[in-house]
């Protein structure tokens, strides 16, 4: 990506997460950014193109974080925890990203189904380790839907937790020990 796009990509992130889509406009963006509408236009048909490629483009960045770190994994429940730890570091680091496909799921719109198709997939992809791990009676018996909601879930409140410490840094070790203390844990058979 060059130089143009990523502050175009960055800049319009931020301000889905600061203000929300309906209230960004494409003038904000380019005044921010400090291009002219051509140029935005040069590199992004439009502002929903622009939130497809930054939704696209940051969960293809977790999964991918994600499939890299299990696939030397044997174990599920270590898989679980790299899973748990790659979440807690990308809402860390990537809050806007998460502030934003989080905010967007609620609803019936275009943009709202496809926040929702890649939070679904996401999920999915953890109900699959999690019905490999009970399978493998690496896991306790249960519901591989609900508990991979619920590991998707438990990680997101980090994204809460952080928003309450505003201003301080937020220390991803503890976010991940407290997570495998009152969750993961319980998960073992």
């Amino acid at each position: 990506m060059n130089k143009t796009k990523r502050k175009i990509f960055e800049t319009s992130m931020k301000l889905f997460a600061e203000k929300g889509y309906d209230a960004t406009s494409i003038e904000e963006i380019t005044a921010t950014v400090g291009v002219a509408k051509g140029t935005l236009y040069y590199h992004f048909s439009s502002k929903e193109e622009i939130f497809k490629f930054l939704i696209e483009e940051g969960v293809k960045l977790l999964k991918n974080s994600i499939a890299i770190k299990t696939d030397k994994l044997e174990n599920s429940l270590d898989k679980i925890r790299a899973i748990v730890l790659i979440q807690i570091k990308v809402l860390v680091k990537y809050e806007s990203f998460m502030t934003i496909i989080l905010s967007q799921i609620w609803g019936t719109d275009p943009r709202s189904r496809l926040c929702k198709g890649y939070v679904f997939d996401y999920i999915q992809m953890i109900e699959e380790i999690v019905q490999e791990g009970i399978n493998r009676g690496e896991i306790v018996d249960g519901d591989a839907n609900v508990i991979a909601s619920g590991i998707f879930g438990f990680t997101c409140s980090s994204l809460i937790y952080k928003m309450r410490h505003q201003g301080t840094q937020i220390d991803v070790a503890t976010l991940d020990r407290e997570i495998e203390r009152l969750f993961i844990k319980k998960l073992k058979k």
